[in-house]
């Protein structure tokens, strides 16, 4: 089978996410038939290879073709590859479980497992409502979140979702939850610091919260970075005030780390940079690897107490077929190990350094504003009126053997944790140059 072949057959049998198929029609934008994939490079059936700079949409964190989780799915084929896990259960599930609430410090003690992370929103959200109304609070029905955030896309999950391009087609079907002000670094007034800007940030959600508490069941929000609506980053005193303000308010805090978190912000979880813990932690993205769809929702004792009863109904009944699944589990072990045993944490703050390093000259680019970086996050805008730089700068980057993928204006790079010093550095030789190429028109 020749590259062209299936080209061919991929633009007439598959219909691709988060894609205008009409402009891949006719060569307008590129749609590169992948062969292989080996450490951070991805590579077409004609040799030419492309440097994961985003991490294939954020999961994959050691490789392609990682040799150590090859090795745990290959081992887990020959066991078990899945069963239902209503009235039955297996060992990767229960490993996992009880090492990510280790992680948690054993706050969050309780494991739901789905496969993305919009089923993750979902769970927490139904969660929420079901378990205060197991508790007699009825009215506690509505849901609120920020400006701009990014919580998946099926109908449950735009709820949330306050990114236009995703919600607005289908805003008749959605249940729309009020909004607050983000706390977008960017958002500074004269002399106002990051921290100044979380504060008034804020002090808008106390007075919603002061007057609609009664209704409102929980809060979601990305810890630190807010990244579908442009990377938009925050400091974690946003993050200290909203768990103060949930705690008097009574509010359920829902942390949705599916992209941030899995050491993507330079700790395991995003929020333990605030010092808090949230009452639901949605997991997924990362948490295998980039292997298999994973996802999982973590909460406390309180909430898996409220729905604890004789009456089934009382119970949470919510399921998909593959939960839980064993393959996805032992894949997720496998991710876990490598963070221990090589300190992935430890060795990403060096990465991270060299990876906002290697961004660094263009901060003198008359088109660029806001740097910024946090972990193994690296962003900036781009200041231009051409409706077409993000498709521009795509192609220009692939032509410089790099993957990335600007979201509007918004340029970054999220590269896997094993990227070494050079292909940082040609991650920073490509992006400079096709923003060049991408102004030039």
């Amino acid at each position: 089978m020749n590259n062209p072949d299936l080209l061919r057959r991929s633009l007439a049998a598959v219909w691709h996410p988060c894609t205008q198929m009409k402009q891949h029609a006719g060569g307008g934008l590129p749609m590169i038939p992948i062969a292989r994939g080996q450490g951070a490079w991805l590579y077409d059936f004609d040799g030419r290879r492309y440097l994961d700079g985003i991490s294939s949409w954020w999961v994959n964190l050691f490789g392609h073709a990682n040799p150590r989780i090859n090795a745990a799915l290959a081992a887990q084929l020959g066991e078990l590859e899945h069963v239902i896990l209503a009235g039955f259960t297996q060992r990767p599930v229960v490993e996992l479980s009880e090492r990510l609430s280790a992680l948690t410090g054993h706050a969050l003690g309780h494991c739901f497992y789905a496969s993305d992370g919009a089923s993750a929103t979902e769970i927490a959200l139904k969660m929420s409502f079901h378990g205060w109304r197991n508790r007699g609070r009825e009215r506690k029905r509505n849901f609120l979140c920020l400006e701009g955030g990014y919580h998946g896309e099926t109908v449950g999950a735009l709820a949330v979702t306050d990114v236009a391009i995703f919600r607005d087609a289908y805003a008749p079907l959605v249940r729309a939850a009020a909004t607050v002000p983000t706390p977008d670094a960017r958002d500074a007034r004269d002399g106002e610091t990051p921290a100044d800007i979380a504060r008034r940030a804020a002090r808008a959600l106390e007075r919603h919260l002061d007057e609609h508490h009664e209704s409102i069941a929980a809060f979601i929000v990305e810890p630190l970075i807010q990244c579908a609506s442009g990377m938009a980053m925050y400091d974690p005193e946003y993050l200290r005030l909203a768990r103060a303000l949930c705690d008097r308010y009574e509010v359920h805090l829902i942390c949705d780390e599916i992209a941030v978190g899995c050491g993507r912000s330079g700790t395991f979880f995003a929020h333990e940079q605030a010092d808090i813990k949230p009452d639901f932690l949605c997991l997924s993205k990362g948490i295998s690897g980039g292997y298999l769809p994973l996802s999982v929702v973590l909460t406390t004792d309180a909430v898996f107490e409220a729905f604890y009863d004789d009456a089934t109904a009382r119970g949470f009944l919510h399921s998909h077929s593959y939960t839980g699944n064993a393959l996805a589990c032992r894949a997720a072990l496998a991710v876990l190990d490598i963070f221990a045993e090589d300190r992935v944490i430890e060795q990403n703050r060096s990465r991270a350094q060299k990876l906002a390093d290697a961004l660094a000259p263009l901060s003198a680019h008359p088109n660029v504003r806001h740097p910024r970086s946090r972990g193994m996050i690296a962003a900036f805008d781009v200041a231009t009126a051409d409706p077409n730089f993000q498709r521009r700068f795509y192609r220009a980057a692939l032509e410089r053997e790099t993957l990335t993928r600007p979201i509007g204006n918004t340029v970054y790079l999220m590269p896997p944790y094993i990227v070494d010093d050079e292909e940082i550095a040609h991650l920073g030789r490509a992006v400079a140059a096709a923003l060049d190429a991408a102004l030039a028109g």
